[in-house]
């Protein structure tokens, strides 16, 4: 079972879970008010989240959705609080509201290619057979930022996109010097070949740069990232872009490069983000 984990008296979050695509849950905690980061793949990862907080005497009065996708907004229901979210998250949500989950209707959208095979699969396992998803309106929308103050702490909320979902917003704690990024730094996977593209992401990158930050959360790492970890996770993205550019989506050029740069043989992650890159230039 997931356990909450505290990072400090006004961090705390609930790892995530691989086999079933559980992302990330956070609170943060103010003198006045708690704001929790996304609600969750399914009514049970919710209800675990809020029964580990309330084991703590902590309370959601807020609610933030970094983007649209399923495991991220399914346990909406159970979280009795004001939803915020970005204009096109809420537009996103209206249309999964129009959908069923039942296999039938999952498995004909995987064969037109609107849903994605390993999405499906995690559903079906999240979820058995209980599919009765509500998704309520979120009731606080913004355009491009918004700033929550929850008495002595302060999140800012910001809309930065990327190539994973155009929607996609972080979350910002001044006091904790933290960064929640969500999915937003993770490959388009509504594609047939998962990709990155180039310009979006340095822009993207040059977005969260700004931040000073010292702990960052990607929603599906199985642990926050310290200031160095993501600083080498940023520049792996940022030399697989130049190099892809360079040698025109050339693959093997790529990762002969960054190999020789390296004077040793490329990791799996660096391998597979040189392919995204490749596959996003290339249009794949």
């Amino acid at each position: 079972m997931q356990t909450l984990k505290r990072i400090s008296n006004r961090l705390f979050y609930l790892p995530p879970y691989q086999e079933t695509d559980r992302p990330i849950l956070a609170a943060i905690t103010g003198e006045e008010k708690t704001l929790l980061i996304d609600a969750g793949n399914s009514s049970s990862h919710a209800k675990l989240f809020l029964d580990q907080l309330e084991e703590r005497n902590i309370k959601g009065d807020l609610l933030v959705l970094t983007h649209w996708h399923w495991d991220h907004v399914f346990g909406m229901r159970e979280i009795q609080a004001p939803i915020i979210a970005h204009d096109e998250t809420y537009n996103k949500i209206k249309e999964l509201q129009e959908l069923s989950w039942e296999d039938k209707e999952l498995d004909q959208r995987v064969k037109e290619g609107i849903e994605i095979p390993f999405c499906a699969d995690a559903i079906k396992k999240e979820l058995g057979n209980e599919r009765d998803i509500f998704l309520p309106d979120p009731d606080l929308t913004f355009e491009t930022r918004m700033k929550v103050n929850l008495g002595g702490v302060t999140c800012l909320i910001e809309h930065v996109g990327g190539d994973h979902s155009h929607d996609s917003s972080i979350v910002y704690i001044q006091e904790e010097k933290a960064l929640f990024l969500g999915d937003c730094l993770y490959a388009n996977l509504y594609s047939k070949n998962w990709n990155y593209t180039i310009d979006n992401t340095l822009q993207l990158i040059q977005q969260i740069e700004k931040y000073d930050a010292d702990i960052f959360f990607l929603s599906h790492h199985d642990r926050p990232l310290t200031k160095e970890d993501f600083s080498s996770f940023l520049q792996l993205m940022k030399s697989a872009a130049f190099l892809t550019k360079k040698h025109e989506g050339n693959e093997e050029a790529v990762v002969q490069e960054m190999s020789e740069s390296k004077q040793r043989k490329l990791s799996e992650e660096e391998m597979e983000t040189i392919t995204f890159f490749v596959n996003g230039f290339s249009g794949n």
